[in-house]
């Protein structure tokens, strides 16, 4: 009789049995993983930025607006900056921010506003230059700026879509960001939302998705909360502790104003570079300033506009990532201040 081979294994003494045949080995396996790059709003290509000289011709208010149109090495349609310069400044300040937004993706226009920039001071005696200056940081001229702004948007439609101009097919008008210093701030803050005396928010664009006021103030003659009551879209503040004024009556306080007079249903974010006086976000210092300029302050602008234009316009999620989180203490001074706060749910009624 046949006794299964199973069986019989299981009569044999123990030291007897069969040794269990070897497990094949299995071969090793080899996992591949991915990282993504690491969000850094400062990375940019080498080389030189591509710009523009333009102009506007406004035959309706007899007005020529000068642009600098600096522009991204890709030809599709690019979200798009409008930069306003300072009181006595022009298209060509601040090369360094359209420099680098522009190797970061944006379409750059700096505009340059006629009754309130360099030729107000250029050829006029020297001891003369400050009080040219201050006649020309007049309220009339803040009307003439923010027309400025509505002016270049309708003409950077038209060139869009002409295509026989240089900007033909490079604009995403849908994304647009507001940038200015000083006047420029102030143009920025009213186009931005603020509500003036007299005029409300009369200069709102409603075109404009975030703004980025650069040494700015509330409105003279009304209360900083019902100013910015009425803001709808992000704001990036930035100052600085020593960042007076060389015309106007105001000091680093009233910089700090605004951030607190924003409304709760915005995004807002404030950076306060310290011993930074007027002219830190400009090219050169300003004639009587004695603080030494720090070229990490420039970074720190660099990197805080480049992250609030990435998130608020391209809607990058790594961006906002980097602007709620920890981004900001990386690129800036310890004793530089920083403060953010999301916008809060607005309740259905």
């Amino acid at each position: 009789m046949l006794i299964p081979v199973v069986c019989a294994l299981a009569l044999l003494p123990p030291q007897e049995r069969l040794p269990a045949a070897p497990t094949p080995a299995s071969p090793p396996t080899t996992t591949t993983t991915t990282t993504a790059p690491a969000y850094d709003p400062l990375a940019a290509p080498d080389g030189d930025a591509t710009s523009l000289a333009l102009a506007i011709v406004d035959a309706e208010r007899e007005r020529t607006i000068p642009l600098r149109v600096y522009l991204p090495a890709a030809t599709t349609p690019a979200p798009v900056i409008v930069w306003s310069h300072g009181l006595g400044g022009s298209r060509d300040n601040s090369p360094y921010l359209g420099t680098h937004w522009s190797k970061r993706g944006y379409v750059c226009v700096f505009l340059q506003h006629p009754g309130s920039d360099e030729a107000v001071w250029r050829d006029v005696p020297p001891r003369e230059r400050m009080g040219a200056l201050r006649t020309a940081a007049s309220m009339a001229n803040l009307r003439l700026r923010c027309e400025d702004v509505g002016k270049a948007l309708d003409q950077l439609a038209l060139w869009h879509a002409d295509d026989k101009h240089e900007l033909h097919g490079r604009l995403d008008l849908e994304r647009v960001g507001m940038c200015g210093h000083s006047f420029g701030a102030q143009t920025t803050q009213c186009v931005g939302g603020q509500s003036a005396p007299l005029v409300g928010a009369r200069f709102r664009d409603d075109r404009i998705d975030a703004a980025l006021p650069m040494s700015p103030a509330p409105p003279a003659r009304v209360g900083a909360r019902k100013a910015f009551a009425d803001v709808r879209i992000p704001w990036l503040l930035m100052t600085g502790t020593h960042d007076g004024s060389p015309i106007e009556d105001r000091d680093p306080a009233d910089r700090r104003k605004v951030y607190p007079a924003l409304p709760a249903t915005v995004d807002r974010y404030e950076l306060v570079l310290h011993e930074a006086e007027h002219s830190a976000f400009a090219d050169v210092p300003l004639r009587g300033e004695t603080k030494a300029r720090k070229a990490t302050h420039h970074r720190s602008i660099l990197a805080l506009s480049t992250a609030f234009w990435d998130c608020h316009l391209r809607g990058d999620a790594a961006a906002r990532e980097w602007l709620h989180g920890d981004g900001p203490r990386r690129v800036r001074d310890a004793e530089d201040g920083w403060q953010f706060a999301a916008a809060a749910a607005v309740k259905p009624q």
